[in-house]
């Protein structure tokens, strides 16, 4: 990877006038933004469609898009909106703060009205798109047909001839629920048009997409009812054995209890790990390097018995090691994957990293709780990292330095980073991100803004507060992509210059 740097901040966040951001005209702007400010990653948060709490790590398909994220202006373009039928509803009053439940409701019914004025039109990319998406968007499109017919509960209360997916019952519910089939595809099919022009004209800018997959997949998702076999299910009644989280520590006493269904790895060996395989090249349909969340759990995963109520009761398991990432490589060749390496690491998960080549990762908001020798301290850095100055799942810089961080932490902060009043703490933190050696310095967009805990994304183990942030129209200009690009120089980070010496 050439030294260089980016911005995290999800489609979500951008600014607009239907409240959530889309691949629109402000996704657009903000890849003109990057480019004047000299950046080259644009990093996101996972793109699936969001269940329960919202989050992008817990979704129906490790395969689909979010159609939150459809742009109505543009199917205006297409032919397949007027403008009365959008500009009118309500999708929330706060520029600062999505309102999911008003998103759900009202977004998803101008979707609708998309959807059957395009039963009007002979769009052939639509044929094609089905065709070419089938491995995945048959099983995608009617779980979530199913899914609404069962008013939205989860596969596992289905009734039984379609949640153990009966031939018989496939055939009756693919003959009954045979428009919305077609409706789901259709969004699909409207998601990955969207994304890919958006996509195209970033690369064109020489901006690259940094793409986030959570390791695990949701227990109520198209992925395990469509898969069974991948996962560590009763074969009978295809409820979950055990079920993935950590351990306890100092932080938690009954450690944290995700829920996700483990894989079933032996399974998955003695079929070259095709799930695997499938999801990587299909995230690379979409990104241009991909960070694996909880990298970790390759080496081993905290297996919990499905129905505790605490992950108390887990135990450490071996999980595949190199032999799935020697599978990857050997299909898809050398792709381009972060290692999110946080947490506790033992000697053989860094053993993993570094046989994989992946870059891990540094927080520098994580460097100050102990002496000298904490692995987050630039000085500790070496080249095949990313560093950044904070992620979704921590606090703002300027939030951190206020609220979150202990004083003689801070007071070590400041010494070691020389920062100033003068040039902002968040600042600080940027440039001393910048001029590490690690070979990308990534930070987020709420650090360039130098906004407080209030723009936080994500506060781990918490509902309701999570995934709203969106950043005010016009909060960036000229000023302050001069000033990151600035700083992308003086620390060797801007490509272009670079490739013109």
């Amino acid at each position: 990877m050439d030294r260089s740097s980016g911005v995290i901040m999800h489609i979500s966040s951008l600014p607009g006038k239907y409240g959530i951001g889309t691949f629109g005209e402000e996704a657009y702007k903000f890849g003109d933004f990057l480019k004047e400010a000299g950046q080259k990653y644009w990093q996101i948060l996972p793109l699936g469609p969001t269940s329960f709490g919202d989050s992008p790590y817990q979704s129906f398909s490790a395969f689909a898009g979010n159609p939150y994220f459809i742009d109505f202006d543009l199917l205006r373009k297409d032919g397949l909106l007027e403008k009365e039928d959008y500009e009118s509803v309500d999708f929330g009053s706060n520029e600062e703060d999505i309102d999911y439940g008003i998103i759900f409701q009202n977004k998803m019914k101008v979707l609708r009205k998309a959807y059957e004025n395009s039963k009007s039109k002979d769009i052939k990319e639509l044929k094609l798109f089905i065709e070419e998406e089938d491995a995945w968007l048959d099983d995608y499109a009617l779980y979530m047909s199913v899914k609404n017919s069962f008013d939205l509960r989860s596969w596992q209360t289905w009734d039984e001839d379609i949640r153990l997916r009966k031939p018989e019952a496939m055939f009756k519910y693919k003959e009954e629920l045979k428009d919305d089939i077609s409706y789901w595809k259709f969004l699909q099919f409207e998601f990955f048009k969207q994304w890919t022009k958006l996509k195209t004209y970033l690369n064109e800018l020489g901006i690259e997409i940094i793409g986030d997959m959570p390791i695990y997949v949701a227990e109520d998702s198209a992925d395990v009812w469509a898969n069974p076999d991948a996962f560590m299910l009763d074969k009978e009644t295809l409820r979950p054995l055990k079920v993935a989280g950590c351990p306890p520590d100092i932080f938690s006493a009954t450690g944290q209890l995700w829920g996700n269904p483990i894989y079933d790895w032996n399974h998955m060996e003695k079929d070259h790990y095709r799930w695997w395989i499938d999801r990587i090249r299909q995230s690379f349909k979409i990104y241009d390097v991909l960070r694996i969340d909880h990298f970790k759990g390759f080496e081993s995963y905290w297996s919990i018995p499905y129905g505790d109520k605490t992950a108390e009761n887990g135990e450490w398991v071996k999980g595949p090691g190199i032999k799935v990432f020697n599978a990857i490589k050997d299909a898809l060749g050398d792709v381009n994957i972060i290692a999110e390496d946080l947490g506790t690491l033992t000697e053989e998960t860094i053993k993993l990293r570094n046989d994989t080549g992946y870059p891990g990762m540094k927080i520098l908001t994580f460097a100050f709780d102990s002496d000298y020798n904490n692995p987050f301290l630039p000085h500790n850095y070496d080249k095949n990292f990313i560093v950044y100055t904070g992620t979704h799942d921590n606090d703002t810089v300027r939030g951190w330095m206020e609220k979150t961080g202990e004083k003689e932490h801070v007071e070590k902060a400041i010494e070691y980073l020389k920062l100033t009043e003068e040039e902002g703490y968040s600042w600080g933190f940027i440039r001393s991100a910048w001029s590490s050696v690690a070979d990308i310095a990534i930070a987020q967009m709420q650090d360039f803004l130098d906004l407080g805990n209030s723009a936080r994304m994500n506060l781990p183990s918490t509902l309701g507060i999570n995934w709203r942030w969106r950043m005010k129209a016009r909060a960036y200009d000229n000023k302050l992509a001069k000033r990151m690009k600035e700083m992308t120089k003086i620390y060797g980070r801007y490509v272009e210059e670079d490739k013109q010496l």
